[in-house]
C-alpha cells in the first residue's frame, strides 16, 4: 500500500486521533457568511462544471444555480441520454463525455466541480479537479473504497481547495438539534447506536451473464473507469449500479452517509476496532453455488461495528440494519407511534434515557415521546441558513481555502466514509472461498467473521483475505496519486 497514507512513523496513535477527531467535529465551526460579520461576496461569479450531468447530478446543479453568484459552465456525463435536460437547462454550458477532457480544456474557465457519478468514478474525478486547484462538491458516498477516502482526505489538504460531501443532512437543523439535547446530558452517556434504512430499493441479484448491445449514447468503457473490463448489460444503467460491487456500494455506502451521520458528528468516536454482519437473499447458503455471485450487494444485512471512545470511556456499539431488517422496538414507544421515517432512522441508547431522529437526523426527539414536551433546552449552536447545504458550499468557495467553512469537508467525510466502509469490508468477505476444494459450497464459504481493524494502517488484521477490498486494484489508463 502507498506509504502516503500512513501515519508517519513518529507519530502516535494518540496523536493521529486526536488530529482526525479536530477534523470530525469541525462542523461546529462557524463560517463568518453565517454569522453576517465582516463578509463582502466578490464582484465575480463562481464557475461551476458538473461531472455526471443525469439524476441525482442534475439536481445538485439545479441546487448550485439557485445562486445569483453561480454560472455552470461545462458539463460532462458519459451517457448523453442523461444528460439531455441539464444540457436544455444551461444551454451555454460546454459538453463533454470525459471529465479528463473537459478538465484538460477547460481549467481556466472553471472554478469548481460538481461530481456525481455513480460511486466506482467519485475518487478519480475528484482528485483530477482538486488537483488543478478546483474546488469540489462530491456526493455521497465520498469513495468506493476506504484507501480512496483516505487519499482525497490528504488531498484537501494538499490542494488547499474547497469541500464538501453530499450528506446534505449535515447543514440540517436536525443534526444540530441533536447535538443539544446529547450535550445537555439528558439521556446520559451512550452506549449503543441502532442505525436503519428501507434500502435497498433497487434490483438486487439481476443475472448479468448476457453481453446486451451498448446504447450508441453512451460510452461503456468510460462509465466503467477503473473497474474491469466486462461486457455491457442493461441492468446496470442507469440507477440499478448501486447493486453491484465493482461500481456501487449497497445499501451501507448509499444511505449510512445520511442515517448515521448524527452517531459520527455527535459522539466521541473516529474508527471501529472491530466489525461483523449477517447476510441474507442469495449470499445465504441455501440455494445452489450458481446462484451465488460476489459482485451482487446482498439483498439485506446487519452489521455491528465496536468503537472505542476517544475519551477513554469504555466503547460505543453501532449496528446498521437494512433490507427489510429492523432493530426491535423501544420499549417507550407506544403503538402507532413512528420509528423513524420512511428512509430509515438513528437510535442513541444512553445510560439515563434515548434519542431518536429520522433519516439526515431531522426531527430528534426523546422516548418516550411525553417527555419533549418538558424538553427546555437552549439553542446554541449556529444554524446553517435554509439548511441549504449547496450553497453553503458554494458562499464557502467564494471567501475561500481558510476562510469558507463546509459542513462535511473531506477532512471530515474522509475519515467518515472510511469508517462506514468497514462494514463493507465483512460484507464482502462474508462470501470469499476459505476452502475451495471443500465439497459442501457451505465449507467453502467464509461465512461470518468477525474482523478487527487498525485504522492507521487500513489492515483488517485477523483475516488478510478481506483487505483486498481496503484498495482496489485500477485497471491500466487509471490512477489515484496525489
Amino acid at each position: 500500500m502507498n506509504d502516503s497514507t500512513k501515519v508517519p512513523e513518529n507519530a502516535s496513535r494518540r496523536d493521529f486521533i486526536k488530529t482526525s477527531s479536530l477534523a470530525a467535529s469541525s462542523f461546529f465551526i462557524v463560517p463568518r457568511h453565517v454569522l453576517g460579520k465582516g463578509f463582502i461576496a466578490p464582484s465575480d461569479k463562481l464557475n461551476i462544471a458538473g461531472i455526471g450531468v443525469g439524476g441525482k447530478g442534475r439536481s445538485d446543479l439545479a441546487s448550485f444555480a439557485k445562486s445569483p453568484n453561480v454560472n455552470i459552465v461545462a458539463l460532462c456525463d458519459v451517457d448523453d441520454r442523461q444528460a439531455v435536460t441539464s444540457r436544455e437547462t444551461f444551454p451555454k454550458a460546454t459538453y463533454y463525455k470525459d471529465f479528463r477532457e473537459m478538465l484538460k480544456k477547460e481549467h481556466k474557465n472553471i472554478d469548481a466541480c460538481s461530481i456525481s457519478t455513480p460511486d466506482n468514478t467519485h475518487a478519480v474525478a475528484t482528485l483530477a479537479a482538486m488537483q488543478l486547484g478546483k474546488h469540489v462538491y462530491t456526493q455521497k458516498p465520498l469513495t468506493h473504497d476506504i484507501y480512496e477516502a483516505r487519499i482525497l482526505g490528504q488531498a484537501a489538504k494538499k490542494y488547499k481547495v474547497i469541500t464538501q460531501m453530499g450528506n446534505q443532512g449535515g447543514s440540517g437543523n436536525g443534526v444540530r438539534r441533536m447535538k443539544e439535547i446529547y450535550d445537555s446530558g439528558i439521556i446520559g452517556e451512550v452506549h449503543k447506536v441502532l442505525c436503519w434504512t428501507n434500502r435497498p430499493v433497487w434490483p438486487q441479484a439481476v443475472p448479468t451473464d448476457t453481453v446486451d448491445p451498448i446504447p450508441k449514447e453512451l460510452d461503456f468503457d468510460l462509465w466503467l473507469g477503473p473497474a474491469p473490463a466486462v461486457g455491457y448489460n442493461k441492468a446496470y444503467l442507469p440507477w440499478n449500479w448501486r447493486g453491484w460491487w465493482p461500481y456501487g456500494t449497497g445499501a451501507l455506502g448509499d444511505m449510512a452517509c445520511h442515517i448515521m451521520d448524527p452517531v459520527y458528528r455527535i459522539l466521541p468516536i473516529l474508527y471501529p476496532v472491530s466489525v461483523e454482519c449477517s447476510v441474507a437473499g442469495t449470499w445465504t447458503f441455501t440455494l445452489r453455488e450458481k446462484d451465488h455471485n460476489p459482485d451482487w450487494t446482498p439483498f439485506s444485512t446487519s452489521i455491528h461495528l465496536d468503537y472505542p471512545r476517544n475519551d477513554g470511556k469504555g466503547n460505543i456499539k453501532v449496528s446498521w440494519y437494512d433490507g427489510g431488517i429492523l432493530p426491535e422496538l423501544p420499549e417507550e414507544l407506544l403503538p402507532g407511534e413512528a420509528f423513524g421515517n420512511s428512509d430509515g432512522g438513528v437510535l442513541f441508547i444512553g445510560s439515563k434515557g434515548k434519542l431518536m431522529a429520522d433519516c439526515y437526523g431531522a426531527n430528534p426527539r426523546l422516548l418516550p415521546l411525553k417527555d419533549n414536551q418538558l424538553l427546555n433546552i437552549p439553542e446554541t449552536i449556529a444554524r446553517v441558513p435554509n439548511e441549504d447545504h449547496y450553497l453553503q458550499w458554494v458562499n464557502a468557495c467564494m471567501e475561500g481555502y481558510g476562510k469558507g467553512v463546509t459542513s462535511s469537508p473531506f477532512e471530515y467525510a474522509g475519515p467518515f466514509t472510511e469508517s462506514i466502509l468497514i462494514g463493507n469490508l465483512a460484507l464482502r468477505s462474508w462470501m470469499l472461498r476459505d476452502n475451495p476444494t471443500a465439497k459442501r459450497s457451505v465449507d467453502r464459504y467464509n461465512g461470518r467473521k468477525k474482523l478487527f481493524w487498525d485504522a492507521e494502517n487500513m489492515k483488517v488484521t485477523n483475516y488478510d483475505l478481506a483487505n483486498q477490498y481496503v484498495k482496489r486494484d485500477y485497471r491500466d489508463g487509471w490512477d489515484l496519486k496525489l
